[in-house]
């Protein structure tokens, strides 16, 4: 995947909704998001050793508070719930984190993210985190079914193959 800067304009924009929407539409939204995300990948199979688990991403410069709690393979909103585990950090490296710019151990380890709580509970989401290698072929497959998703990949094949080379 191809990091997308978290230019001025556009953290501006992501903050406006981050802050006037209130953390339970938050959650709503991270974990819809997440599961249609999670269709076809590795990483939802990884998830019901978390099952009953609740974690709470903390984006502190905006501020919010995301709960959610892990079911099987899925994520539920949870507000409310005491988080058995907060991740902790600014916008900016959420976003890192989310578009793999930098490496997940780099952010925990020079403190620009922090893992607090359970000690297992944040391992274990951290390797998660470390072992999350997005395949976009595996979820339009997943998401299509097997009649649509030859013709969807081959066209996703020809759009990286042609896709203009990064300037720079």
């Amino acid at each position: 995947m191809l990091p997308i800067n978290l230019s001025a304009p556009v953290a501006a924009a992501l903050r406006w909704p981050l802050r006037l929407l209130p953390d339970a539409v938050h959650a709503q939204v991270f974990a819809r998001a997440f599961n249609h995300l999670m269709r076809g990948q590795t990483l939802a199979r990884r998830l019901p050793a978390l099952d009953g688990k609740a974690v709470r991403i903390e984006v502190s410069d905006v501020p919010n508070r995301i709960d959610f709690v892990i079911r099987g393979d899925r994520l539920l909103a949870a507000h409310g719930r005491a988080p058995d585990v907060t991740i902790r950090g600014p916008l900016a490296d959420f976003w890192k984190l989310a578009t793999r710019a930098e490496d997940p151990d780099t952010l925990f380890f020079q403190r620009r993210l922090s893992i607090e709580g359970d000690t297992e509970t944040g391992l274990h989401v951290k390797n998660l985190l470390d072992a999350l290698d997005y395949d976009f072929e595996a979820h339009v497959r997943a998401v299509l079914g097997k009649r649509l998703s030859g013709p969807a990949v081959a066209l996703m094949g020809h759009l990286h193959r042609h896709r203009p080379s990064p300037k720079g």
